[in-house]
């Protein structure tokens, strides 16, 4: 358990659960009609501030110390629900099954829901990727009244798997985009190194090629939003795109302080507008995922100051 004082999801709680997921399966249609949903998806300060929890749809279950962290489900969602509860987090981006678990425990009140769409190209698979689409669609989401979904496209240009992936992501773009919904791109190049593991490419010619392949995808870039990592030159890799991005917290490094500094420095790129973090938020040393999350959100704040003072400048010399 974590070592916030107050436990989110207690024994009664959690046997709520449980027992809705047992009895009334209609529970979750209902849920998902009943949400409270945010009406915009870049709030007041103009940035995005997300939480992902679709790790272990893919199968993707370790965590500094601990290679089932992320297996054990009731401590998955304490860990979101006290990230959730922060007054800067705007939502939550999941997989099917977390967004309607949460949903059921009422934490997505007002809150933008991105689903995860391709989760088939399992961690560690041989052919991991070939990234199908196994979870929501843009039919679903529209449905599902979701904000939005995203999808992961590695690219390894000597992978077969990579174009049928990169042929199904335009696809999902441009569906997303049919139905007025916000398309979330994480590009990520790849090379597969002679022991057969995978290594993420984060030079600038690999990033720069992966955005410019990842803007044109679909028959409109309007609703394409891309997700990035922390890179050592973001001037020249986040110049690559005018679409809006999102910086990825990736897997925990050794040092929360290092990899802070590393988003922040993505955070001041003109078309950087958020943060979308995993485990490196809700499994950092010692456990202190409110704490955690509000030292994102302090870096976040001075993306936002940027932001908005741009927007003033922008005003101020409007004819």
């Amino acid at each position: 358990m974590t070592s916030d004082r107050v436990d989110p999801l207690p024994d009664d709680r959690w046997l709520e659960l449980l027992n809705l997921r047992a009895t009334r399966p209609e529970a979750i249609a209902e849920a998902y009609a009943a949400r409270r949903r945010p009406g915009r998806i870049v709030g007041d300060r103009g940035t995005l501030f997300l939480v992902a929890a679709d790790h272990p749809a893919r199968g993707a279950l370790a965590v500094p110390g601990d290679p089932l962290g992320m297996a054990d489900r009731r401590e998955l969602l304490r860990r979101v629900l006290i990230a959730l509860q922060h007054r800067d987090v705007d939502g939550l981006l999941g997989s099917p099954d977390v967004v309607e678990e949460l949903l059921l425990l009422g934490a997505l009140e007002g809150k933008v829901v991105i689903g995860s769409m391709n989760r088939g190209g399992l961690y560690g698979a041989s052919w991991t990727m070939d990234d199908r689409f196994t979870g929501y669609d843009a039919a679903s989401i529209r449905n599902c009244g979701l904000e939005g979904g995203k999808m992961l496209l590695r690219l390894d240009d000597d992978d077969p798997g990579t174009a049928p992936t990169i042929e199904a992501c335009a696809r999902a773009v441009s569906g997303l985009a049919d139905e007025g919904l916000l398309a979330m791109v994480e590009p990520l190049p790849y090379l597969r190194r002679e022991d057969g593991s995978l290594e993420l490419l984060r030079d600038r010619a690999s990033l720069a090629r992966a955005i410019t392949v990842a803007s044109a995808l679909g028959t409109t870039s309007a609703r394409t939003w891309l997700k990035l990592p922390a890179c050592d030159d973001p001037e020249v890799v986040f110049a690559a795109t005018t679409l809006p991005c999102v910086v990825l917290g990736g897997v925990p490094g050794p040092d929360p302080e290092h990899d802070l500094a590393s988003w922040s420095l993505a955070l001041r790129q003109p078309g950087v507008r958020g943060l979308v973090v995993g485990r490196a938020l809700l499994y950092p040393p010692g456990g202190d995922v409110a704490g955690a999350v509000d030292a994102a959100a302090r870096a976040l704040a001075a993306s936002s100051a940027r932001i908005n003072g741009h927007a003033h400048e922008q005003e101020a010399v409007a004819p």
